[in-house]
């Protein structure tokens, strides 16, 4: 067995270890810490952060450093390492750096602006289980301190969009999935072979990107109305609640299925966050060049591009390749063997000039 196949099979470990324990613990702190008593329920809370914050640190360390040997020196890797440095960079930011200053362990909650999440705007309904549960232990200066640190990331994700288009998002800065399918792309899928995506595939996920866009649409009115002190008719806590399960089941447990048999990228085909910031590129005029060279026809663009998007047909023609799907990972420009392919957004291409 040489190196390469080892250390494939190490990162595949690395990675089913991570899925175990975000199952285990997950079940343990959303399904049991209500029922536990004080002392077990301290406990359970403390190894949740502590697996959010440090554990995954470290895979995220582990699992770049691995992923680059493996890559390298098969295909040019330019790209996936300013990948994972922005991830690691951002990583370090939210999970040690920004808690060892705030004092809250909690940060990753902050981190993703909407319409992914609400549980920041959720401090603002003062009734709630999730500001009852914190104003103790944050008090009044905590809860100040994430709700800057959630907007002041809101603002940096926007603008960095308008400039950068979605990679700067969805290839650098996202801590829910962008980070694992950029961290752990070699060892997708966990179990078989990588399949090939059909376009009853890509239809299914464009139906559910809409659908899932929608429902991210509707939470974040709500929570919006409520922190501007016009809460609706209805129970808060019950609508906090659907969330949570929402979060559980079409998000965290979904995304970790499609790790195992699908790719990486599959929670990306229909991220609420994604879709709004897809959009945002296209204003920012993100975009594959595909002609900066001659196209050899080798296929190797549409092999890697872990959403399935058809960059061969345009590069034989030299068209360049705007697609909603495309977060900007930089996979097919690092395996195109003639450098035909770049990443552009207007701002760049400013730059560049």
């Amino acid at each position: 067995m040489n190196s390469k196949v080892k250390e494939i099979k190490l990162l595949k470990s690395i990675l089913l270890v991570y899925i175990a324990m975000a199952l285990v613990i997950a079940g343990l702190n959303y399904g049991y810490v209500d029922r536990a008593t004080p002392a077990v329920a301290e406990f359970i809370s403390w190894l949740w952060h502590f697996y959010e914050n440090w554990i995954k640190m470290l895979f995220i360390v582990c699992g770049s450093f691995l992923t680059l040997r493996i890559l390298s020196p098969s295909v040019r890797t330019a790209m996936r390492e300013r990948n994972l440095q922005g991830f690691i960079i951002f990583a370090l930011i939210v999970h040690i750096v920004g808690p060892a200053i705030l004092g809250i362990s909690e940060l990753y909650l902050f981190s993703m602006p909407l319409p992914w999440t609400t549980t920041p705007l959720q401090l603002y309904y003062q009734e709630g289980s999730f500001y009852l549960s914190r104003f103790p232990l944050w008090g009044a200066t905590g809860i100040s301190a994430a709700l800057t640190f959630y907007f002041l990331v809101s603002v940096i994700v926007l603008a960095g969009t308008l400039l950068l288009g979605r990679r700067w998002q969805c290839s650098t800065l996202c801590l829910f999935n962008g980070f694992a399918s950029e961290v752990f792309s070699p060892a997708f899928p966990l179990i078989g072979k990588k399949k090939k995506v059909t376009p009853v595939i890509i239809k299914l996920f464009s139906v559910l990107r809409w659908i899932f866009l929608l429902i991210a649409l509707f939470f974040s009115l709500l929570w919006l109305l409520v922190a501007l002190n016009m809460p609706p008719g209805f129970s808060l806590e019950f609508l906090s609640q659907i969330e949570v399960y929402k979060y559980l089941g079409t998000e965290l447990l979904a995304t970790m299925f499609l790790w195992i048999i699908f790719t990486g990228r599959g929670y990306c085909y229909y991220c609420p966050l994604g879709t709004v910031l897809s959009f945002i590129s296209r204003v920012a005029g993100q975009k594959i060049i595909t002609d900066k060279t001659d196209c050899i026809k080798c296929n190797k663009c549409n092999q890697v591009c872990p959403l399935a998007i058809d960059i061969k047909s345009s590069a034989e023609e030299g068209l360049p390749v705007q697609n909603l799907r495309c977060v900007g990972c930089g996979h097919c420009i690092d395996s195109c063997p003639t450098k035909t392919l770049s990443y552009r957004t207007s701002f760049l291409e400013r730059i560049e000039k």
